[in-house]
């Protein structure tokens, strides 16, 4: 599994945290990228490939994480999407709408992750929640 996150306040780069802590097991071999700033990597190798992300500028992808898209090059099968917002700018309508794009984009078969700002206190069990559901299908594969 690869978790490749950007993150500019340290909100998504949490939860990608939050993430890594849960996948903590010696069954499976997991990764962790930070968009624009490792090296590329060949996501082919992994069978489940996270991306993380913020929403910019009035419902945005930022660059960054498209320009992580195109260096891709094909849509993975098994593509989970999580990311964090903030409703204070631009409502529920905006609220996260990076994550909407990512997981319509790579037609994701799990609803992605909204956290509002920072995943700690009771978003936290949100995480896990959302984890265990991708985690379901992913034990269904092993």
């Amino acid at each position: 599994m690869l978790i490749a996150y950007l993150s500019y306040s340290g909100n998504t780069e949490e939860v990608a945290g939050m993430i890594l802590e849960h996948l903590d097991s010696d069954y499976i071999k997991k990764d962790i990228h930070r968009i624009g700033l490792d090296p590329p990597v060949d996501a082919s190798i992994y069978d489940y490939l996270f991306i993380g992300t913020f929403t910019w500028d009035k419902g945005s992808t930022p660059e960054e994480v498209k320009d992580f898209v195109l260096e891709i090059g094909y849509k993975p099968e098994n593509v989970a999407v999580f990311g964090t917002g903030d409703t204070q700018f631009g409502g529920d309508d905006l609220f996260c709408r990076a994550v909407d794009k990512l997981v319509k984009f790579y037609n994701s078969k799990w609803d992605g992750l909204k956290i509002e700002q920072s995943p700690r206190g009771s978003q936290e069990q949100k995480i896990e929640d959302w984890l265990e559901g991708v985690l379901s299908d992913v034990r269904s594969f092993a």
